[in-house]
């Protein structure tokens, strides 16, 4: 990205610069006298203006004696001044900065050796004739522009650029009436009107890029419009905002380059721009715009450059927006907008195009073939959009060359959709320096015909599903510099070959595929690379020789790579230049070094291994430290905290380590996110020292033997949102501190001896709260109603406590478990560079704990079993549609099954077991299709087990211990069953009454039949006969009935025997 920033700036400045070139020359017939002239006259100056020079010098500042040439009588033989041929007046002073600072560029460290500085003297009003002043690029250390520069009537260039001035700009500046040239960009200066420009109509170039001009008038544009000579405007970084003001007469019709980035406008477009035939670059980006980008700009017939990249908001139609036009436009920068649609065809009639980024947008669609004709296309750079493929084929134009795009150099469509293969025309891009195509799903296997690609420098493949061996032409493409195949789908083996000819390697990654490294132990590597991962590759069994001739390696990941022994001292030789390490995940053990060498602020997993001994200690204050599931034993490092001062994530989970945690150990820690010392065994108190870790979002002690209270100072934990103390042997009550996490996600303590109420506050203040787990405590009291505050709670674990009375009615209001959760989202915290704590949770579900982690998102649970609980079970609960687990076992709850269970639908496990509940099990339960676990043993149910549906999965255990219960699946049928069934029905019908129910339904079904066929019949004989047929069917109907009432006497005289 800023790669790209930097070649469209680069090709803006060049546009920018031919078009200065041009203006230059205009000024240079004008004042053709700045040359010494070869002819036998020599000019001599005047002494009134040698004197005045003399005197300007002397006001300045010349600490490397740059006007060491200022002697003599004759000052136009001096170094920066002209004189005219004809009047021998001084017409040009120009004491620029022959070697300005370059940004970013240390070699250019001349530019404070020829600095002038000082005061600039009025004297310089003496020279009349003066037509161009050049002071830039010098340091006048925050002096006033001179106000005096106003009555140097003749002026027509004057460049103040980058020279360290500062204040208002003099508006009797607008006095120049014949200045053609104005640059006081980059200084320190503020303008708060423009008005006193109007009188400068000569104006062709105006420069105030990062001077102040928040406080114009809204109308400034309309100012400048009144400058009808105006070429280029430059006001990039200016502070303006609002509206750009349109204008009803375009008075800067020669207007060419316009440069508006970097300011705040908020404002749409100006439809006045594409109205001025003349513009050859327009670029305003970062500056608020939205809206849609006017189709004018593809017609204005000399366009070179459009930049309007980073507004976010401007939108338009990629088939509209590129559909024609656009015949001279070389440069289109479009990124980080709202762009869509698809790519027309058209786009490859575009035959000028140089550069084209539209990168963080909606485009979507395939590349259209005929890109293939833009014969001077180098830079196409379309990442971030939701682009679906590439063309098999391209549609080739009239270029030169034989090979398709003979100018592409960059070539990037990473982060889209694209799908499909590798197409064959990748590898016939002669020129081509980049290919990035990376967090795509392309498939297929990648072609060896690589070797066509000879000025290749950056490869970039990684994240898709490429598939396959890698090839090992690759080998053959000397000017690779950066290769990325990670996370794909490739196999095979990787040998020497592959890496014969790359010399300039610096960036290797082959994780995550299952690539096999086979090389020589006596091997050295061609090149001397900085990052190198090879994660999940096998390196292995022994640790890599190779590796001891990397001495510029910064970057290793050697991680899952089955590697096993020990680490060889010659790896701590060159351990010193390494920035991140990550073994982690490998079979490597023995002891470590007590203080191992590594770059200051370095990152360094080594967790998952075998190591054992001591903590050792990094020499330089590292950032990351995971030294988890190891063997390390013995106490933590008191000096911890002061030698490591810089650290953001600490794992030293899954240990031996004994001891106490050290008191100093969050004294030094300003910006750690992350402590992890759980699975340990720690003793003593949690510090105080720890409330110190004011950005710490993750703390997890649990699994020790940490002991006394959880202390106050917790509460300076704001930003904490995690929070692990389970497994321990904590006293005292819910410590009151706690009440400041508002910012909590997380909250267990279960497994301690905390005794006490849970308090009221617990249900105030914790908006982002998902999960409360007070489990295998004392607590006890009755379960506070204002637990249902907590409106973003998925787990509620209050199970085994002393908790008493009656679930309250309110609990079925908990927001975040009223609605199905469908979408996982991980839970981790405190990321640090690829470093975070990753949640988990253990959840009671099918009878026995099991740990949640990428999925802990999908889980909601309420389990209050183990307590002392009794009333019914409150109608409210089956509000809660997105319940997952409800274990309610082992109280005294009493009551029936709500026959609205059924609403429950997401519900996997339930426990009721172990409570009073009484009556029947409700055919409804039975609907409830994602139920894997159910137990409602050891209660009081009766009647039969409604043994249907999905309830016929679960065996006589989910029933045991309810005497009244009868049917399938216990053994115990229910009075009046069918012995060979081995079930039956609760009520018993003698055989009168089956005799009679037969009648009855064989009557419906002859009555069902008549009544369709005798309509029929009626029509076609005479009407004695459907007299008779309806006597008939009175008298059947009469018998019906008094045999149903006969049937209705007999239950119920029988139903007292039943019971």
């Amino acid at each position: 990205m800023a790669h790209s920033a930097c070649l469209l700036r680069l090709e803006f400045m060049e546009t920018v610069a031919m078009l200065q070139i041009v203006l230059l020359l205009i000024l240079s017939c004008t004042i053709t006298e700045f040359a010494f002239s070869s002819d036998a006259r020599v000019i001599r100056c005047l002494e009134a203006e040698r004197e005045a020079l003399i005197d300007f010098k002397d006001g300045l500042e010349d600490p490397e004696n740059r006007l060491s040439s200022w002697r003599g009588s004759n000052c136009c033989q001096w170094w920066g001044i002209h004189c005219s041929n004809t009047t021998s007046a001084v017409i040009a002073v120009d004491l620029h900065n022959p070697y300005p600072l370059i940004p970013y560029d240390d070699s250019s460290s001349r530019y404070g050796f020829w600095n002038l500085s000082g005061e600039i003297r009025p004297s310089l009003k003496m020279l009349e004739s003066l037509k161009h002043l050049d002071l830039s690029f010098n340091t006048f250390n925050g002096i006033s522009i001179p106000a005096f520069f106003g009555s140097l009537k003749n002026l027509q260039y004057l460049n103040l650029s980058n020279a360290g001035f500062s204040g208002r700009v003099p508006p009797n500046l607008g006095n120049l009436s014949s200045l053609q040239y104005l640059d006081v960009s980059s200084n320190f200066v503020s303008v708060d009107n423009l008005e006193w420009m109007t009188g400068m109509r000569s104006m062709e170039y105006l420069n105030m890029n990062e001077a102040d001009l928040s406080m114009l008038e809204p109308e400034w544009i309309e100012t400048l419009n009144k400058l009808s000579s105006l070429t280029e405007l430059h006001l990039l970084d200016c502070g303006l905002s609002g509206l750009i003001h349109p204008l009803r007469v375009i008075n800067f019709t020669s207007l060419a380059v316009t440069e508006l980035d970097f300011n705040s406008f908020n404002s749409e477009i100006p439809s006045w721009l594409v109205n001025i035939s003349s513009l050859e670059g327009v670029s305003i980006s970062y500056s608020g715009l939205y809206g849609r980008i006017p189709l004018g700009f593809s017609e204005l017939p000399s366009l070179k450059v459009l930049d309007l990249s980073w507004n976010e908001n401007l939108t338009a139609s990629c088939s509209q927006l590129f559909r024609g036009g656009w015949k001279k436009t070389e440069v289109i920068n479009l990124a980080s907008n709202n762009l869509h649609g698809k790519l027309p065809a058209s786009f490859g009639d575009m035959t000028a195009l140089t550069h084209f980024i539209i990168f963080f947008n909606n485009v979507e669609g395939e590349i259209p073939s005929s890109i293939g004709k833009l014969c001077n296309l180098r830079d196409f750079f379309i990442y971030g959009n939701n682009l679906t493929g590439l063309p098999e084929v391209l549609v080739t134009g009239n270029c030169s060359s034989r090979t398709p795009l003979p100018s592409l150099q960059h070539f990037d469509l990473s982060v889209n959709q694209l799908v499909g293969k590798l197409p064959e025309w990748l590898v016939q891009l002669e020129n081509l320096v980049e290919l990035s195509l990376s967090y795509n799903s392309l498939s297929g296997p990648i072609p060896s015909s690589l070797v066509s690609l000879p000025s290749i420098y950056t490869l970039d493949l990684g994240h898709n599903k490429l598939n396959g061996t890698l090839p090992d032409s690759l080998g053959k493409l000397s000017q690779l510099s950066y290769v990325d195949v990670s996370f794909n789908h490739l196999t095979g083996i990787i040998t020497e070959t592959h890496f014969s000819q790359l010399s300039k390697l610096t960036f290797l990654y082959l994780s995550s595929n299952s690539l096999t490294l086979n090389v020589s132990s006596n091997w050295i590597p061609p090149f001397q690379v900085w990052n190198l991962y090879l994660g999940s590759c096998h390196l292995g069994p022994s640790f890599p020789a190779w590796l001891r001739s990397q001495k510029e390696v910064k970057s290793l990941d050697f991680s899952n790579a089955s590697i096993s022994g020990s680490i060889p001292n010659w790896f701590w030789e060159i351990s010193s230049n390494l920035s991140l390490l990550n073994i982690s995940f490998n079979q490597l053990g023995g002891q470590l070094p007590n203080l191992l060498n590594f770059n200051p602020y370095a990152d360094i997993d080594l967790s998952s291994n075998f190591f054992e001994g001591p903590i050792p200690l990094p020499t330089a204050s590292v950032q990351i430290l995971d030294l988890s599931n190891n063997a390390f034993s013995g106490h933590i490092p008191k000096t911890i905290g002061e030698t490591l001062p810089d650290l953001y994530f600490l794992s030293l989970s899954r240990n031996q380590l004994i001891g106490e945690i050290p008191a100093s150990i969050c004294k030094f820690w300003s910006k750690v996110r992350v402590i992890d010392l759980s699975n340990n065994m720690l003793t003593g108190n949690i510090p105080p020292s720890i409330g110190n870790c004011s950005y710490l979002k993750a703390l997890d002690l649990s699994k020790n033997n940490l002991s006394g209270k959880i202390p106050s100072s917790l509460a300076q934990l704001r930003m904490l949102q995690t929070l692990h103390l389970s497994d321990n042997k904590l006293s005292g009550g819910l410590s009151q501190s706690l009440q400041n996490l508002s910012s909590l996600e997380t909250l267990d303590i279960g497994n301690n001896m905390l005794t006490g109420r849970i308090p009221p506050w617990i249900g105030k203040g914790f908006e982002h709260l998902r999960i409360l787990r007070l489990r295998s405590n004392a607590i006890f009291g009755e379960l506070p109603i204002t637990l249902t505050n907590l409106s973003s709670l998925h787990v509620l674990d209050l199970a085994e406590n002393q908790f008493s009375g009656s679930i309250p009615a309110s609990f079925g209001d908990f927001k975040a478990m009223a609605q199905a959760q469908n979408m996982n989202r991980f839970l981790f915290y405190g990321m640090v560079r690829g470093s975070y704590y990753d949640e988990s949770l253990i959840v009671n579900l099918k009878s026995s704990p099991q740990i949640y982690t990428k999925t802990l998102s999908l889980v909601i649970s309420i389990d209050l079993s183990g307590n002392n609980l009794s009333g019914d079970l409150p109608e409210e609960i089956t509000k809660l549609f997105g319940l997952v687990v409800l274990n309610l076992s082992g109280n005294q709850i009493s009551g029936g099954i709500l026959q609205d269970i059924s609403k429950l639908t997401q519900l996997q496990s339930l426990d009721l077991s172990s409570n009073r509940f009484s009556g029947l099990i409700p055919q409804s339960l039975s609907s409830l299709s994602f139920l894997g676990y159910l137990n409602l043993s050891n209660n009081d149910f009766s009647g039969m087990i409604p043994y249907t549906a999905h309830l016929t999965t679960f065996d006589a255990a989910s029933f045991t211990g309810n005497p009244g219960l009868c049917g399938p699946p216990l053994v115990v049928s229910c009075p009046g069953a069918d012995p060979g069934k081995g079930g039956g029905t609760v009520e018993d019908n003698d055989s009168g009454d089956s005799f009679i129910d037969k009648w009855f339904y064989l009557s419906v079904g002859l009555g069902f039949a008549a009544g369709l066929l005798v309509p029929f019949f009626i029509l076609a004989i005479r009407k004695p006969w459907s007299d008779a047929y309806f006597r008939f069917v009175d008298k059947v109907l009469e018998r019906i009935s008094c045999l149903r009432n006969r049937r209705a006497v007999h239950h119920r005289t029988r139903r007292p025997h039943l019971s």
